[in-house]
């Protein structure tokens, strides 16, 4: 790992960096040219306290804390342009996941966001469907504040506009399957 000696001469704060480095495509972050095509890409960028390329100059900085307490890290909707886009093969999607687990650990969420009530919102829907149904997890968090979600059309917009966000929800075929892992999981405190 090159890019982590350079930056170890220059002083920078590994540890968080050497954290990141052990996600499963997280060692490629420091290798990031910082071009913006990740955020230029990014549906959700503009609703994001720091873009993605914000995200990973911070995380070479150590700037663990600020990260974690970022509101972009929850706002990703993984739709995988910057990982397919990144010139670099920056898997940013995976990362953001990580950030996420890494976020819910150690208690550094931002608090204005119904980050654990969301998360088990969306451990049910998995139990229910195999799978993800964003547009379902979505509504139940906007009918519980109806008037501030209003502000969020647009982006619920060009998620569904550009396919990201289907009405109806998929089913996998093995349910239980998924439940059992789920289950074996929270066992092991891996949710």
């Amino acid at each position: 790992m090159a890019g982590l000696d350079v930056l170890m001469e220059r002083g920078v704060a590994l540890d968080f960096i050497k954290e990141i480095s052990t996600i499963p495509g997280g060692e490629e972050i420091v290798q990031c040219i910082q071009c913006g095509t990740c955020s230029g890409c990014c549906p959700a960028s503009f609703m994001m306290d720091y873009t993605p390329r914000h995200l990973v100059a911070m995380i070479r900085a150590g700037l663990r804390e600020e990260v974690l307490s970022s509101q972009a890290i929850w706002l990703c909707t993984s739709c995988y342009t910057c990982t397919y886009r990144c010139p670099m093969g920056i898997k940013i999607t995976d990362i953001m996941y990580a950030l996420k687990r890494i976020a819910l650990r150690s208690g550094k969420y931002p608090r204005g966001l119904k980050v654990e009530k969301l998360s088990k919102e969306f451990v049910n829907m998995i139990n229910r469907y195999g799978r993800n149904h964003e547009a379902e997890l979505v509504f139940r968090f906007a009918m519980k504040n109806p008037f501030k979600s209003i502000k969020d059309i647009p982006l619920g917009w060009s998620l569904f506009s550009h396919g990201k966000l289907p009405l109806m929800p998929e089913k996998i075929k093995d349910v239980n399957k998924i439940k059992t892992m789920i289950q074996k999981a929270e066992e092991v405190g891996g949710l």
